[in-house]
C-alpha cells in the first residue's frame, strides 16, 4: 500500500469508519489474569504505592466486573469524581493516581489494568512527565508506545484511547510541548491503528481553549491546574459522544436502569 494510502486508511479507521463496516476478527485469547488484591502488596516507598495498595483493598470489598471501559492515568482522572454519573450508560472503572507520569501506567499495569480485562481503556497522562523538565515529547511518546505494546501483548482486541493533554494556566509556559507530544501521540496512532490494533486520540485540548486560544480559567480550580465541576462537564461534552461510538463497536455492555446487563460478566 502506498504511504499515503496507508495514512487515508489509518485516518478512517481511527474516525471508526472501518471498524463500523468490518465485520468481527480473530484475536488470540486473553489469558487469565492475577487480581491485583491477590498479588502482594506494592513496598511503602515505591511510587506511589499507597494508592495502587488502596485500589487492591477497593478489589477486595468489590471486584469491578470485566468488559467495561476503564479510565487510567494521572489526576485529572483519579479527581473525576463524577465518571460514573456521567457515563451512567457504560460500565466504568476509574483507576487513576495522582503525579503519575507515563512509565508508571506501564509499571503498575499488571494491577491497574490486566486484572479487569476491560475492552476499552481511556488513558490521560504525559502532563506530568514535561512539567517535570526531565521528560522531551519524544520520550513522552515513546513511554506511551512502551505502554500501548505492554497492553496490547497482554490484551489485543482492547481499544487504547489517549485523552490529549489539556492546556492549563499553571503550566501554559510548557505549552509548546504539550502541543508536540499531542501532535506525536496523535501521529503514532494514525499510522498505527488497523482493525485488528485499536488505537484512538481524542483531541479534546483545542476545545478547552477560550476564543483567544487560553485557557479557561472558569473551567479550573484555584490551582490553575485542575479542572472544577464545570470543567468535568465541559470534558465529559466533549469526549463522551466519541468513547460512546467506540464503545459500540467494540461492544461494551450497556447499563439498563442503573443495573449491569446479564452480557457484563462480573
Amino acid at each position: 500500500m502506498k504511504p499515503q494510502m496507508r495514512f487515508v486508511h489509518a485516518l478512517l479507521i481511527n474516525a471508526g469508519i472501518f471498524g463500523a463496516l468490518t465485520p468481527g476478527f480473530c484475536v488470540a485469547p486473553v489469558r487469565a489474569q492475577t487480581a491485583a488484591s491477590a498479588l502482594p502488596p506494592v513496598p511503602s516507598d515505591a511510587p506511589h504505592a499507597s494508592e495502587i495498595n488502596a485500589f487492591a483493598q477497593a478489589d477486595k470489598q468489590k471486584m469491578p466486573p470485566t468488559g467495561a471501559v476503564l479510565f487510567t492515568g494521572s489526576s485529572s482522572i483519579r479527581l473525576w469524581e463524577t465518571l460514573t454519573q456521567d457515563f451512567s450508560e457504560l460500565p466504568v472503572i476509574n483507576r487513576g493516581f495522582g503525579g503519575s507520569w507515563v512509565q508508571d501506567s506501564h509499571r503498575y499495569a499488571d494491577r491497574t489494568i490486566f486484572p479487569y480485562k476491560p475492552k476499552m481503556i481511556v488513558f490521560f497522562g504525559g502532563t506530568n512527565d514535561l512539567a517535570s523538565g526531565k521528560k522531551t515529547p519524544q520520550q513522552v511518546l515513546q513511554d506511551y508506545k512502551n505502554l500501548v505494546a505492554k497492553i496490547h501483548a497482554v490484551l489485543p482486541n482492547t481499544r487504547i484511547v489517549y485523552l490529549a493533554i489539556s492546556p492549563t494556566t499553571l503550566r501554559w509556559k510548557n505549552e509548546g510541548n504539550v502541543m508536540e507530544t499531542n501532535y506525536l501521540i496523535q501521529r503514532f496512532v494514525f499510522e498505527t491503528a488497523t482493525p485488528a490494533k485499536k488505537l484512538n486520540f481524542i483531541n479534546s485540548h483545542d476545545e478547552l481553549l477560550n476564543a483567544d486560544g487560553k485557557p479557561r480559567p472558569e473551567w479550573l480550580r484555584e490551582d490553575g491546574l485542575h479542572l472544577n465541576a464545570e470543567g468535568y462537564k465541559a470534558w465529559t461534552a466533549m469526549v463522551k459522544p466519541r468513547i460512546m461510538t467506540l464503545a459500540a463497536m467494540d461492544g461494551v455492555p450497556r447499563l439498563d436502569a442503573g443495573a449491569v446487563t446479564p452480557a457484563l460478566k462480573k
